[in-house]
C-alpha cells in the first residue's frame, strides 16, 4: 500500500521563484520515496507546482477541493483523483484521511489555519503522524517563536513544541519523517497546562 502525505501550501501565483523551486524539490523527494501526495486541487501557485511536478514524476495524487472553488476556475485540470466537496470542512477532513504525514510549505491565512487544526487535533491525540514545516527560506520561524513563547508563557507545555519538526530544506523533509517519535492517545493526559505549573 502507498504511503500518502498530505500537502498545504500557498495558491498564490505571485510569490518569490524559490518557494517554488524548494516545492517542486520536496515533491519529486516525496514521490521518489514512494509517497501518494493529498493536496488541495489547485492548478496555480505552489498546489499547482506540487499538482505538477506528481504528473510529470507519474506519481499519485488527490485533490480535494470545494465546489465553489470549481466555479471560479481553481480547479486543476490534470488531476484526475479528484474529490468534489460541499465545504472547507469537509476539504478539511478529507485532507487528513488516510494520510502518513503532513506538510507544510509557505502559505497565507489557508495553510495556517489548516495546519493549526491538524496540530490541534494532534495535542489532544487524535492525529499521530508527523506534522512537518518546510522553512524555505526562513519562512516560518515567525511561527516557530510564536509557539516558543507560547510554552514559556503557559499557554501549552514545552513537550508540545515536539507536535511538528521543522526542515529547512526539501531534503530534511524525509529524514524529519522516518524520524518522528510516536505520539498516540496518552498525550490527552498532558494535554492542558494545570493551574500552578510552571
Amino acid at each position: 500500500m502507498i504511503k500518502n502525505i498530505t500537502i498545504y501550501c500557498a495558491s498564490s501565483p505571485g510569490i518569490p521563484t524559490h518557494y517554488f523551486e524548494a516545492a517542486q524539490a520536496v515533491t519529486a523527494l516525496l514521490v521518489n520515496h514512494g509517497f501518494g501526495v493529498r493536496y488541495g486541487g489547485g492548478a496555480v501557485g505552489l498546489m499547482g507546482t506540487v499538482a505538477d511536478t506528481v504528473l510529470k514524476l507519474d506519481g499519485q495524487i488527490t485533490g480535494i477541493i470545494p465546489k465553489f472553488m470549481i466555479d471560479v476556475e481553481w480547479e486543476h485540470k490534470g488531476v484526475k483523483n479528484m474529490i468534489h466537496v460541499n465545504s472547507m470542512h469537509e476539504r478539511k477532513a478529507l485532507l487528513i484521511q488516510d494520510t502518513s504525514a503532513v506538510l507544510a510549505l509557505p502559505g497565507g491565512s489557508g495553510t495556517l489555519e489548516e495546519l493549526y487544526e491538524v496540530v490541534s487535533l494532534k495535542k489532544l491525540g487524535f492525529f499521530p503522524h508527523p506534522i512537518i514545516l518546510l522553512n524555505t527560506n526562513g519562512y516560518y520561524d515567525p511561527l516557530v517563536e510564536m509557539a516558543q513563547k507560547m510554552a514559556d508563557e503557559n499557554f501549552m507545555r514545552p513537550e508540545h513544541l515536539k507536535i511538528w519538526s521543522v526542515a529547512n530544506t526539501p531534503e530534511s523533509v524525509i529524514e524529519a519523517i522516518e524520524k518522528h517519535e510516536p505520539w498516540g492517545p496518552e498525550v490527552i493526559n498532558f494535554a492542558a497546562v494545570r493551574e500552578g505549573e510552571n
